[in-house]
């Protein structure tokens, strides 16, 4: 029987309860915060299975399962955990195992403070045991659940469910809930932990900028923001990535190995290459790299290994997600470890996200492409984020690179925005739900009745919530006692009690809102009364009709138009119809400038079009029209006559149609998502009124149109909203009357909807003088998606509101000078920002301006570098520029040690802020003292300014030997004469031997002007040369002894000390003794110890005391002082007592062992007794 599911206390015990216990009650688990580096445990984000049935699972399944887990229930805030048993007898190595939530989320990745994974085996049942604890439950941890173990060719998967109830104190109020801690964002419990932590709302932007050091984000920032730059990044592993930052914190010891270490880590995207390099102390040491702790091999070319010189080289070529691992290059006991991560390029939307318009209850299926299969992506419907709720309303769709979201029946709730957004972009859609069209299951039919009987017209449609309005002839139908109209659910009925001659004629259905309608005739049944035939004058009843001479009977283009006119005469009259003309001025023959139909003893004597059919019957002249045209409309005539005389009367026909299309509409503006739509009236409206009108619109690249209403707009202007700003649409337009919609206007010219950029920002004055006056500002804050034009300048005289356009067009730049302005003017300025959706709100200065120049002393702002010496090389450039200030514009005057500059060698530029003093190429005559003077009427400032040109030096003077001994000379010289205008900082001391004269520097940089060279070789002869050193360099040339130095030879012998010889030999000892065993017969056996001696010992080995070396079954094996005997296929005679014997000249010692043989049957019989 399968174990229950188990409710433990905590997460690290298991209660170990046998199969068919029941489980224990639960208890809350303790609160605990979560450590740092605990990744994401289920929330509301964790999917479903979709459709809302249990994941599928593999057909050929195995039975590996002894104990599948089965469903729970669990209060929020207790602990619940699920087993499975898995038999190991029939399987040839450790079965693995997955746990999964809905049909994807792998929950090995989302061990935390609410998820825990264990595992246990029993080596006496055999039997592995796997253990899912869920801790401190939450409601959004409900649903269905998948186990799947597999062990090479063999597979089985289980699927249980997890119910979550909520906690609730006695009077229902949820204690959980009013203690509850939130995090800042005030969305979540603190620390909570969840499924989908990848996909946590952000707005996300393309990445368009350059690749960024991600790993230099992530040592800075804190540790709340890891999963948002997780998913930013592309970075998989949030939980890798913890640990490895953990150890990377570490500090590094310092190694004798290394002399430049691997850096902590490197980051490199999916598909390139990287080098690793380290620099080793040691040139000839080979180093070996290790990746997660394994050595490389050096086979392929996926790893290049480089030496050169003290450096070592690893190049990974073609990256993947496999290659992002801890490395390590090991030298001796020393190595130096880094991490490598491999950056997932950023996912883009290849194929966009297409407007939808369905109808109510269909299917609707919303696809988008993206670069990468498998990728994650976020779906949310009016900035709300989208999740597999209880009910199933969305399900979650991957093909590849292409994913789905699918609404199986579409209401009206679920019209909006739909926006999919990946870690590199986002595509929105909108979607329209429309109501079906109504569709007739039942029409009515025609009827013939006699006097007194019930007449019912029924007719069903397919929805229920459709009200009509039931016609005869034309004329509406209203209910009194003996005329019942009723609706119930889907069928309509129009019900005449004691139906009269009167309620003849044609009866008609229109359902509302619906532009059709169903129709049927009502025939009256008379009973005929034979009486004496005689002449009756003919006559035309249309008063029975409930009309007169001027009703007028309206018809739907389309439909058919039927006149039933009751006649009355003996003999049958004839019946003559006509159109266009009045019946009086109708003659036999028909009229003229007329279209006529005569009827004579029931047969048509004229047509004048196909499409027309008249017919009589007993008392009454039919005349029908198929297919009805607004040409058909006008005034139609009948005439009937016999010999006893003749009637006339006259019928209005009205012929009501859909009107035409309205002209192709006008935008008349945009907005940061709407725009402004006009458009004229249609030319011909139908015969009907305009109720309104009907608009669609559509993106460019779309073929879908989305209709803005449903419901009839009546004006000739509207605003549309809801789009997408910088995306081109195409607006038309429907006109509706009440007989129907038209056809759809052309399309208007497409345009893209854009707001107005923000006001520009930080407008102030840059300068003013009597005529003129600089602005300046900075860029608007928000720009949009429209691109920015340019800048308006306008100002306006203080006391009056006309603003005055300062500039001619737009300026591009954010500084503009105004000039020609009238001095001592108080002036208003403002500045605004223009796009294709015009200005933006003005940037106002707080106060008016007055245009006057201000007085402002003069001041010089020397630069720190030039308050010392200004130290240049001969040869070089000189760019002096000296920033001041003062107005009106100073007099600018420069001089060099108290006398005018010379225009020959230095030129000078001045503006009205500085001055710039140039000489192109220096010398040492330059250098002095440079003054500046700025100076406005009587007032001045004033700066000077050290320029020091700097030289070679020149040789030292008199280098001369002072003393010789030993190995060591003295030498001493004079500072040069010649500085080179900066202080002598030292010398350079060089010697040559005579013979070779290569040269070789002795000392470098010798402060003093004199020095002791040592260490020379005896029997050798030297020269010596010194350089003298300022802050450009060495001097060209040196200053040489003019005589050479002979290192005298001294007669020093050496006598090798005497040393006693020392006696390592040492008698035989064994180290390792051999140790007693037991093995089975038919496997080859080795006994082992270890010996110790000088010289060598010769080794002899016994069994019962008798000498085997010379045994064939044996052999002796001895290395580094390691004796091994090997007995090949031992039998049982081979037991006994074996001994080792090592014997040199200083002795002997012994070791021995005892050997047990068992046989082999022996072991079988034991193992059917461990059965």
């Amino acid at each position: 029987m399968p174990e229950p599911v188990k409710k433990t206390e905590a997460p690290a015990e298991v209660p170990a309860d046998g199969p068919g216990e029941s489980k224990v009650k639960p208890e809350p688990a303790p609160a605990a915060a979560p450590s740092q580096g605990e990744t994401s445990a289920p929330t509301q984000d964790a999917p479903p299975a979709e459709d809302g049935h249990p994941p599928d699972t593999r057909q050929d399944l195995t039975g590996l399962f002894t104990e599948k887990p089965q469903s729970g229930e669990v209060t929020v805030g207790e602990n619940i955990t699920f087993v499975a048993k898995v038999s190991a007898e029939s399987l040839l190595k450790k079965p693995s195992i997955k746990w999964f939530k809905g049909k994807w989320m792998d929950l090995a990745s989302k061990s935390g403070k609410h998820l825990q994974l264990k595992e246990t085996f029993d080596r006496n049942t055999k039997v592995y045991t796997f253990e899912m604890h869920i801790i401190d439950a939450k409601p959004n941890f409900a649903g269905a659940y998948r186990c799947e173990v597999s062990s090479k060719d063999k597979f089985d998967s289980c699927n249980f469910d997890l119910t979550v109830h909520e906690a609730r104190a006695p009077g229902g109020l949820d204690i959980r809930t009013a203690f509850r801690r939130t995090s800042t964002d005030g969305k979540d419990d603190s620390g909570e932990l969840d499924f989908s932590g990848l996909l946590k709302k952000r707005a996300v932007h393309v990445n368009a900028e350059p690749d960024v050091d991600v790993w230099n984000i992530l040592s800075r920032a804190p540790p709340t923001e890891y999963e948002k730059i997780a998913f930013q990044y592309g970075i998989t592993d949030l939980r890798g990535m913890l640990k490895r930052l953990k150890k990377m914190k570490k500090e590094e010891k310092k190694s004798e190995a290394f002399l430049k270490k691997l850096d902590p880590a490197y980051q490199v995207s999916k598909g390139h290459k990287i080098k690793l390099a380290v620099e080793v102390a040691n040139e000839n040491v080979e180093v070996k790299w290790l990746k997660n702790g394994q050595e490389i091999q050096k086979s392929g070319s996926k790893y290049i290994f480089e030496s050169v010189g003290n450096m070592r080289y690893l190049t990974i070529t073609h990256c993947s997600l496999a290659d992002d691992a801890a490395y390590a290059c090991v030298v001796g006991d020393e190595k130096c470890t880094t991490e490598l991560f491999v950056k997932e390029p950023p996912v883009t939307i290849v194929k966009n996200l297409e407007d939808q318009m369905v109808m109510k209850g269909e299917r609707v299926e919303l696809m988008c492409e993206v670069s990468e299969e498998g990728a994650n992506v976020k779906w949310e419907k009016d900035g709300v984020e989208l999740t597999r709720d209880e009910s199933l309303k969305y399900r979650f769709k991957k093909d590849g690179c292409k994913h789905y979201l699918i609404i199986n029946e579409a209401t009206k709730e679920d019209c909006g925005h739909y926006k999919v957004k990946t870690n590199g972009g986002e595509s929105m859609a909108e979607l329209l739900v429309q109501e079906k069209e109504l569709e007739v299951y039942q029409s009515i039919a025609d009827l013939t009745v006699k006097a007194k009987d019930q007449a019912v017209f029924k007719c069903e449609v397919s929805d229920e919530n459709v009200r009509g309005t039931w016609f005869k002839n034309g004329v509406e139908v209203k209910a009194d006692p003996r005329i019942n109209i009723s609706h119930i659910g889907r069928i309509h009925k129009l019900t005449i009690d004691d139906v009269k001659p009167e309620d003849e004629g044609d009866y008609t259905f229109v359902p509302d809102g619906h532009a059709f309608n169903l129709s049927a005739k009502l025939n009256f049944l008379e009973v005929k009364i034979d009486y004496v035939p005689r002449q009756d004058p003919p006559k035309i009843h249309l008063d029975c009709m409930s009309r007169t001479a001027e009703s007028t009977i309206v018809v739907v283009a389309g439909n058919k138009l039927r006149l039933d006119v009751p006649i009355t005469g003996d003999p049958a009259p004839t019946v003559i119809w006509t159109k266009g003309e009045k019946a009086s001025s109708i003659n036999a023959d028909g009229g003229k400038n007329s279209t006529s139909w005569i009827l004579n003893d029931g047969e048509v004597v004229t047509e004048g079009d196909g499409r027309v059919h008249v017919e009589s019957t007993q008392g009454h002249c039919i005349f029908t029209i198929e297919g009805a045209e607004r040409q058909d409309e006008g005034i139609y005539s009948v005439v009937v006559r016999n010999p006893a005389g003749e009637d006339t009367a006259d019928i209005r026909v009205k012929v009501v149609d859909v009107p035409d299309p309205p002209q192709a509409p006008v935008i008349l503006s945009v907005g940061e998502d709407s725009c402004i739509v006009q458009w004229e009236p249609p030319q011909f409206d139908g015969g009907e009124p305009i109720i309104g009108y009907v608009l669609e619109r559509k993106k460019m690249k779309s073929y879908r149109w989305m209709r803005l209403n449903f419901d009839p707009f009546p004006e000739t202007t509207y605003e549309a909203k809801r789009m997408i700003e910088g995306v081109p649409y195409e607006m038309r337009v429907y006109a509706v009357n009440g007989i129907g919609m038209s056809r759809h206007s052309p399309a208007s010219q497409p345009f893209v909807p854009v707001a107005p950029t923000s006001e520009p920002t930080g407008l102030h004055v840059d300068d003013v003088s009597d005529t003129s006056i600089t602005l300046k500002w900075r860029a608007p804050e928000r720009i949009g998606a429209a691109e920015l034009e340019g800048y308006g300048v306008e100002y306006c005289k203080e006391g009056t509101d006309e603003w005055i356009p300062a500039i001619q067009g737009l300026s591009e730049r954010t500084l503009v000078t105004l000039k020609n302005l009238t001095t001592g003017d108080k002036l208003m300025f403002r500045v605004r920002a223009y796009n294709m959706a015009g200005p933006s709100p003005p940037a106002v200065l707080a106060q008016p301006i007055t245009i006057r120049e201000i007085m402002q002393r003069p001041k010089i702002w020397l630069p720190r570098y030039l308050r010392q010496s200004f130290v240049k090389k001969v040869g070089e450039t000189v760019n002096i520029v000296i920033p001041f200030q003062g107005k009106p514009r100073p007099k600018v005057i420069w001089s060099k040690d108290g006398k005018p500059l010379d225009s020959s060698f230095a030129s000078v530029r001045n503006s009205e802020f500085d001055t710039i003093l140039f000489i192109r190429r220096t010398e040492r005559k330059h250098s002095g003292q440079y003054d500046l003077q700025v100076q406005i009427e009587n007032v001045e400032d004033t700066a000077k300014v050290m320029l020091q040109v700097v030289d070679l030096p020149g040789p030292p003077e008199a280098l001369r030997f002072v003393d010789s001994w030993g190995f060591n000379v003295a030498l001493e010289w004079k500072p040069p004469k010649d500085d080179g205008n900066c202080e002598i900082n030292g010398y350079t001391v060089q010697k040559a031997d005579k013979k070779t004269m290569e040269w070789y520097t002795v000392h470098d940089h010798c402060r003093r002007t004199h020095c002791v060279a040592s260490d020379l070789i005896m029997g050798n002869e030297y020269i010596f040369r010194v350089y003298s050193i300022n802050l450009v360099g060495l001097s060209p040339e040196p200053c040489t002894t003019k005589d050479s130095v002979f290192i005298q030879k001294s007669g020093i012998s050496y006598k090798s000390p005497t040393y006693k010889k020392h006696d390592f030999s040492e008698a035989p000892k064994f180290t390792h003794p051999l140790v007693d065993r037991s093995i089975i017969a038919g496997y080859n056996a080795t006994l082992s110890c270890a010996v110790r001696g000088i010289p060598k010992p010769k080794v002899t080995w016994y069994k019962n005391k008798m000498d085997i070396s010379n045994e064939a079954k044996y052999r002796m094996l001895s290395k580094q002082g390691v004796l091994t005997l090997e007995i090949r296929k031992p039998c049982a005679f081979d037991g006994g007592v074996y001994m080792c014997k090592a014997v040199n000249d200083q002795g002997e010692d012994t070791v021995e062992c005892k050997l047990e043989v068992r046989s082999q049957i022996a072991k079988e019989e034991k193992k059917e007794a461990n059965k």
